[in-house]
């Protein structure tokens, strides 16, 4: 569900509006997940689905053959394949992805190792309930290797962040945060390692709280309602 309110502002003569929106989910929620590899953020939503309140209903990924694929396929759930090249313009990959998406009956769209940039059918059949988790402390390193830059860059804490999925890449409102220093003898194998740990963990908290408590926006700011 979906609440909304925009309130009007006056600073020295300037008019201005925030919008306020607060999502909740019910329970159990219906969950959607997007994958493109092994899927193991998509496994630990899976594993942890009885005890944080969610059903996922269906596993897409953007290719055939992936690992994450099988997997879910051999526990038993709805999966689909929706691959670019087999569509003749974006638009109608985006198309289909969104009325896919729909036929499952999902509330929420997790969105996690999907390497593709979600399209606006899809944005606008679930606005603010798409989340992705990226492996770097966002907005920094942003794109598919986040720990190389963070490693390039000399940074002691790298991290992962779920967000808001917006038409961006990695831009959207900031919903959580993980912290995980990197180590003197670290390189990017042994980084992103931890990191898909700390992710993990992370991702499942997230969704837990989502649903048990919902979320709001201020303008960009996003929080958990019960944080």
């Amino acid at each position: 569900m979906r609440e909304r309110e925009v309130s009007s502002f006056s600073t020295d003569g300037e008019q201005w509006a925030s919008r306020h929106e607060h999502w909740s989910l019910p329970q159990p929620a219906k969950v959607a997940v997007l994958i493109s590899g092994q899927g193991s953020n998509m496994q630990a939503l899976v594993e942890q689905a009885p005890n944080i309140g969610i059903e996922v209903v269906l596993v897409v990924a953007d290719r055939p053959h992936t690992a994450g694929l099988a997997w879910a396929e051999d526990q038993g759930l709805s999966t689909a394949v929706v691959a670019v090249s087999d569509f003749a313009t974006r638009s109608q990959w985006d198309e289909y992805l969104a009325n896919v998406l729909c036929e499952s009956g999902a509330d929420l769209v997790v969105s996690a190792g999907f390497l593709k940039l979600l399209g606006g059918r899809v944005l606008a059949a679930f606005p603010g309930r798409i989340i992705n988790t990226h492996n770097s402390l966002l907005p920094s390193f942003t794109g598919t290797d986040g720990p190389a830059q963070a490693l390039a860059a000399g940074v002691k804490l790298a991290g992962a962040t779920v967000f808001l999925v917006d038409a961006g890449m990695d831009t959207g409102s900031i919903l959580s945060q993980t912290a995980v220093p990197v180590l003197p003898a670290d390189d990017e194998d042994s980084l992103l390692d931890r990191i898909k740990v700390a992710e993990r963990k992370q991702l499942v908290d997230t969704v837990a709280k989502m649903v048990s408590c919902g979320w709001y926006t201020r303008g960009r700011v996003a929080h958990l309602a019960c944080e």
